[in-house]
């Protein structure tokens, strides 16, 4: 049973779908994002192109880089996962509140990024200045791609225990990633293993604090929910396409009416946030609410589009159609970005902190 093909075809956060120089240019991300077929050199190095043009969040077009971000994911989840982290540490590079001098550790035009900025309990990367330069040591869990990108932005601790952010060069001295272990079934070209730093040459970003203090920080996040949501749109065209070639009976209807609504009511949370982002009037507050509530959303969204779209088509698919088991099998992994139940908790917390009722 082979299912429906994905067209690679634009990903809009507006009701109308007007022709466009950008529609034009977003139909051409999404027909290059069908063609790397794991190929992450081949994806990363467009990705380097993509950053040359991208919009920044916050700058007025954030609807944009959104649409760019959900159309790779319909197109091809992994391709989304290598473009998303690249495009981020553009826009952190492009906050940081003091001109920083990135020349000593070999950037240029070409330079392919990560972000790690995750943390646990038996890995701890820590910085050392001395004599006036900055040196990494220990171990980073969780840093994808690590053997193929040329830098990454890294959070640290410093010797005081408070959290900064450091530019390094990933095939400098000092910096060894491992290739796994990485046993997943989803995402399998991603790698995310750790890192470990001896010693290794860094150029700090901002002052301590400044990576999770800064607005771009939410911005950032609302980001990788528009991936996920581009996940789901590409999962619920097979739904769509199988019920356009076949009779469906009232059960598939009534999935695809649902699977609308969701796709729906995440569209229009996030077309929200992104106006919202580039109003320069709204509070950092209120945008650290709508990141919360925005990513809760398309999470919730992606799990029920996985599970509808499941029930409507059964096992063949999965099993007859490797670009279709390929997509489940990445968005499945992709969405455990979000802590589930815990970012819920972390909304709550937030809005029992308000002292006013939200609704």
């Amino acid at each position: 049973m082979r299912g429906v093909q994905n067209d690679g075809g634009p990903v809009s956060l507006s009701l109308s779908h007007p022709a466009s120089v950008w529609n034009t240019r977003l139909h051409d991300v999404g027909q290059c994002a069908l063609g790397f077929h794991g190929d992450v050199e081949a994806a990363l190095a467009w990705s380097v192109e993509v950053g040359h043009w991208a919009p920044k969040p916050g700058t007025g077009s954030t609807a944009r880089l959104w649409e760019l971000l959900a159309t790779t994911a319909a197109a091809d989840v992994g391709v989304a996962r290598i473009l998303e982290p690249h495009l981020d540490a553009l826009a952190i590079l492009d906050q940081v509140p003091t001109g920083v001098a990135l020349d000593e550790i070999g950037i240029d035009e070409a330079s392919t990024w990560g972000v790690y900025a995750a943390e646990g309990p038996e890995c701890t990367l820590t910085a050392a200045e001395e004599d006036g330069s900055w040196i990494l040591s220990g171990i980073k869990p969780w840093c994808s791609l690590a053997q193929v990108v040329s830098h990454a932005v890294v959070t640290a601790r410093t010797s005081d225990g408070a959290l900064r952010l450091f530019a390094v060069d990933m095939k400098g001295a000092g910096v060894e990633a491992e290739p796994g272990p990485w046993h997943s079934r989803g995402l399998r070209h991603v790698v995310s293993a750790p890192v470990s730093f001896s010693r290794a040459p860094a150029i700090p970003l901002g002052p301590e604090g400044w990576y999770l203090t800064r607005t771009g920080f939410d911005w950032g996040g609302i980001g990788v929910a528009a991936c996920w949501w581009g996940g789901a749109i590409g999962i619920a065209r097979a739904l769509y396409g199988s019920a356009l070639k076949r009779e469906p009976d009232q059960l598939a209807l009534a999935h695809l009416g649902a699977v609308d609504t969701l796709l729906s009511a995440a569209r229009a949370t996030l077309a929200e946030a992104s106006s919202a982002i580039d109003d320069p009037t709204t509070s950092a507050e209120t945008v650290t609410l709508l990141t919360r509530r925005t990513r809760n959303l398309v999470a919730e969204t992606v799990e029920s589009t996985l599970t509808r779209v499941g029930h409507a088509l059964g096992p063949g698919p999965l099993t007859q159609d490797e670009e279709h088991a390929r997509r489940v099998a990445d968005l499945h992994l992709y969405v455990r970005q979000h802590h589930a139940e815990r970012d819920e908790a972390s909304l709550g917390r937030k809005l029992l902190a308000r002292k006013s009722t939200p609704w």
